[in-house]
């Protein structure tokens, strides 16, 4: 019997672990974050789908400024050349990356290029929003999509004229600062709450009490909580041990509704009074259906189009329904009853929301 006892406990706090969340998951350490790079290049060795030169004047341009750094002048020669594309590259640049590491670049073709596979990207410099160089991007350029076309056919998978390279930038200048210079270590909440936030102090601090003796979380708001390192351990360490921390995040009653799509989220905390609804579509259909009216033999009469209109309107049958409840599943289970489509779910949780009924937070994008 004890041992059962201690199963199912056991059994008990694997299932709550699984339903909690590590405090690295819905929080990150504030001012660790990565820096956006871009900068402007070359395509070379593509099949007769690059830029048109006469289209794309920059293209030229750049064409011509590659070639005079590399001694090669073609000032007063037209070129007329198809495997050059002028591209954009960016990259995100991640937080602490040291001098020779390599990371990912993405590639976007500027002109009226057709497809960028089988081309190689030239040397490239990647400057962030300071105007200094931190990256060199080159490589060749991997490309998902193809675009073929014929005289009476045109066929497109994917787009063609964006690739990757991986690992295609090498960092030449670091971000100042390091992660021990820090002044202060402060969790900022990536979906931010009061509840949340408190959640959080408590896990902290009742772990704290247990590792070092002392409280080391102080919410600041609903967003942000601040965390004071205890002197005997590691700034690196101290953050690892905190972030495997579970908690169960709280989130605001809130509905998405998607008009273009048609999709409707509804989070768990939503409720909706008590209400009696009923919905229902009235239908117009008008079809049009012309006659042509010949005329007598031998008379002088013309063939003439005779207008035929048939209007009908039909508008199908409402039934008053009782929604409410006090979770989740008796709200989705009502509005399933009515037996509605996404667009109708739309707009009754629209006009609910009017009614002063819908409990949480309506977001129509």
């Amino acid at each position: 019997m004890l041992r059962l006892f201690l199963l199912l406990i056991a059994v008990f706090c694997a299932t709550s672990a699984q339903a909690m969340t590590r405090i690295k998951d819905i929080a990150a350490v504030q001012g660790v974050r990565d820096n956006q790079l871009v900068g402007y290049g070359l395509v070379m060795g593509l099949q007769g789908t690059g830029d048109t030169l006469r289209n794309s004047q920059f293209t030229e341009q750049s064409l011509q400024s590659m070639l005079d750094r590399m001694g090669v002048n073609v000032r007063d020669i037209p070129l007329r050349t198809r495997n050059v594309a002028a591209v954009t590259v960016t990259a995100d640049l991640p937080p602490f990356v040291g001098t020779g590491s390599r990371i990912d670049v993405t590639v976007t073709s500027l002109g009226d290029a057709t497809s960028l596979k089988g081309g190689t990207l030239m040397l490239t410099a990647l400057m962030g929003a300071d105007g200094q160089v931190y990256a060199v991007a080159q490589g060749p350029v991997a490309v998902s999509g193809f675009s073929a076309v014929g005289q009476a056919e045109t066929l497109t998978q994917g787009v063609a004229t964006a690739g990757r390279i991986p690992n295609g930038a090498l960092i030449e200048r670091e971000v100042q600062g390091a992660f021990r210079e820090m002044p202060s270590l402060v969790l900022e909440l990536k979906n931010p709450d009061y509840k949340t936030a408190t959640l959080i102090t408590d896990a902290i601090n009742a772990y704290a009490l247990g590792r070092y003796g002392k409280r080391v979380a102080t919410p600041r708001d609903f967003r942000s909580v601040v965390l004071q390192r205890p002197h005997d351990i590691g700034t690196t360490r101290f953050i690892a041990e905190i972030g495997d921390l579970r908690v169960q995040p709280d989130a605001p009653a809130r509905v998405v509704v998607d008009q273009r799509t048609g999709t409707v989220v509804i989070g768990k905390n939503v409720q909706i009074s008590t209400v009696a609804m009923t919905h229902g579509n009235l239908t117009v259909r008008v079809t049009e259906a012309p006659q042509v009216s010949q005329p007598e033999p031998f008379s002088n009469g013309r063939t003439t189009v005779v207008p035929r209109t048939q209007i009908e309107a039909s508008e199908q049958d409402g039934h008053l329904a009782v929604i409410g409840g006090s979770d989740l599943q008796t709200l989705v289970k009502g509005l399933n009853q009515i037996g509605l489509k996404p667009t109708d779910i739309i707009a009754i949780l629209q006009a609910v929301k009017t009614a002063g009924a819908l409990q949480a937070e309506l977001v129509v994008q």
